[in-house]
């Protein structure tokens, strides 16, 4: 069984969206910030980071419980524990794992920031959102010109890199104040992406 720490963020939404789309059962723990219990002792023994989401597989390698951390990471482990959403190999692999990285490096740090400037500073502070905005905008252009010849972002089949990006083109991206609509092609990609079933619930949790 899986345990997943989360909280209703981008980040915790690609945790949940991966669990789903690899079928594998989990309970959900919700972290409560407000209350810091991100910093409770024993969620430091999960993640030292004191930071959501997080998770523990109880039937990780050779029958050992293992701890992860980092979405990026746990997301990976996943795949690769299932084998499901990461191709084997050739330009695919290479594409998934490009651009899964792109979002954990750069699309979601931009939104992180342009969280705490327009959503977190009390008053907004309009140099810090428009930076990373602009930020944010050159990272989706770029999904945008990729999506332009391709079903997905490593190509025709969908993957982990769909899984990393979607929540940032949804649930960040809903704080700009014109969305995605300039991006024609990441808006065609999300409907598609939104569509499916595991997404649909993974977006859910917690509930």
């Amino acid at each position: 069984m899986i345990d997943l720490y989360t909280v209703p963020t981008a980040n915790g939404q690609r945790a949940s969206i991966m669990l789903e789309e690899v079928g594998l059962p989990y309970n959900v723990h919700v972290i409560d910030f407000a209350s810091a219990g991100h910093q409770a002792p024993d969620f430091l023994v999960i993640n030292p980071l004191g930071m959501a989401p997080a998770l523990v597989d109880h039937d990780g390698p050779d029958g050992q419980s293992v701890n992860l951390f980092e979405t990026l990471a746990i997301c990976y482990y996943l795949a690769e524990k299932t084998g499901k959403l990461m191709p084997s190999g050739g330009l695919a692999r290479v594409e998934a794992h490009k651009w899964a990285v792109m979002v954990a490096a750069d699309l979601g740090p931009a939104f992180a920031g342009q969280y705490y400037f327009k959503v977190q500073a009390d008053p907004p502070v309009a140099y810090g959102v428009e930076l990373y905005e602009t930020r944010a905008k050159r990272f989706l252009k770029a999904m945008d010109d990729r999506l332009a010849d391709n079903a997905f972002l490593a190509g025709e089949a969908y993957t982990i890199a769909d899984v990393m990006a979607y929540p940032s083109a949804t649930s960040s991206a809903a704080r700009m104040d014109d969305g995605i609509a300039e991006f024609s092609h990441v808006v065609r990609w999300v409907d598609a992406v939104g569509s499916r079933t595991a997404v649909q619930k993974g977006m859910a949790v917690p509930a």
